[in-house]
């Protein structure tokens, strides 16, 4: 039986309308003629998104005892009895009461795709295993329920549903979100404009990264070997050398220039020198790039350029960064350079600059669109 497929409507804070939107995904397939089942959604008493669930059939909820309290949760085996097609399961990070026979909402979830049944679901970034101390930092406030980052990253779909933070607290103050008593609270901590707006920039940025691993992915699977320029995506080619500081940080400044600006450094190890201790140099290099937020990466092969080359297509990389050479005119006249021949396998897909540096050889220099920082 082939597995079921995951959707997830992924939002910044509560309220954005996860769960309205799923429901109303619902609804519009459930038109189409698919087995729909709203399996389990929480309305808070929000009325929008309750008259929202109206019409959808509903697998009734399972009642629990835990504590001498009484509690409702998703039925696991009556959906799986009913077996839709489609199933609404709302908050994916969410934790079962125990008894249960899995832990957490996301492992009923994974049951219900190994038994070939399609799940459509909401959660917040702040409930994402890998973010959960970013956001204590961020709001004061530490989730307690969780959910791994994979689970979310391996969905077939994800829907980002986004809201300014202004529009956000408008909900808010107009009781859309909250009950009346608890309005102003909410206002005045979680919901503050400078802690929805950090909210809302990580899950513009993660959900950003999740489409560059699926273009990632489809431009391997169609072998399309030429970048795609969908951001700016440096790439600095580090030898060694003592132009490596510069030729770093140059780069940060290249990639910061455009939104979403992405550096990247690469060393060329060749494959005799597999067991050679990196320079100094070059672990200072390294540490300097991964301080301004780059990956710093190493491939081996025979031919530099080559290599170079051949991982910048496949990072799909906008820009690369040579030194200028430091071989001296009588070399540069009997043979040509790692650089000049990184300019001449680029084609028109990807840009050059070359850096001049102190250690650099006197003479003319061969460029390639070098801007006003090469």
């Amino acid at each position: 039986m082939p597995r079921g497929k995951l959707r997830v409507y992924l939002g910044a804070a509560p309220g954005v309308g996860k769960t309205y939107d799923m429901l109303s995904e619902g609804h519009r397939r459930a038109e189409r003629g698919t087995d729909v089942v709203l399996a389990y959604a929480e309305d808070y008493g929000r009325a929008l998104t309750r008259e929202m669930a109206e019409g959808l059939e509903t697998v009734p909820r399972r009642t629990m005892t835990y504590r001498n309290c009484v509690f409702t949760e998703m039925d696991l085996d009556a959906v799986l009895a009913r077996h839709p097609q489609v199933a609404l399961v709302d908050e994916l990070a969410h934790t079962n009461v125990p008894g249960s026979r899995h832990e957490k909402r996301w492992q009923d979830v994974e049951e219900l795709l190994d038994a070939g049944i399609d799940v459509i679901s909401t959660v917040n970034i702040q409930h994402l295993e890998s973010l959960n101390d970013v956001v204590a930092e961020i709001t004061g406030v530490t989730q307690r329920e969780t959910v791994p980052d994979d689970v979310v990253r391996g969905a077939d779909q994800i829907e980002l549903v986004d809201m300014s933070a202004e529009a956000l607290r408008r909900r808010m103050a107009h009781g859309n979100i909250y009950a009346p008593d608890k309005i102003q609270a909410a206002l005045d901590n979680y919901f503050r404009a400078g802690n929805l707006t950090a909210l809302r920039e990580i899950a513009l940025l993660w959900a950003a990264d999740r489409v560059e691993e699926a273009l990632l992915r489809y431009r391997t699977d169609h072998g399309i070997q030429q970048p795609w320029p969908t951001r700016e995506r440096v790439l600095v080619a580090l030898s060694g050398g003592p132009e490596g500081d510069a030729l770093v940080r140059r780069g940060k400044r290249a990639a910061s220039r455009g939104a979403g600006g992405e550096l990247l450094a690469v060393h060329v190890q060749r494959d005799d020198a597999l067991a050679t201790v990196p320079s100094p140099s070059l672990e200072r290099q390294r540490a300097l790039v991964e301080e301004l937020g780059g990956t710093y990466h190493t491939v081996t092969g025979e031919d530099p350029a080559a290599a170079i080359l051949a991982f910048a297509r496949e990072v799909n990389a906008s820009h690369i960064l040579i030194g200028a050479t430091r071989r001296g005119r009588l070399k540069r006249a009997v043979s040509r350079g790692t650089g000049e021949t990184i300019i001449e396998g680029c084609g028109e897909d990807i840009d050059v600059y070359v850096v001049t540096h102190s250690q650099a050889a006197h003479g003319r220099l061969l460029r390639r669109r070098a801007g006003p920082d090469a």
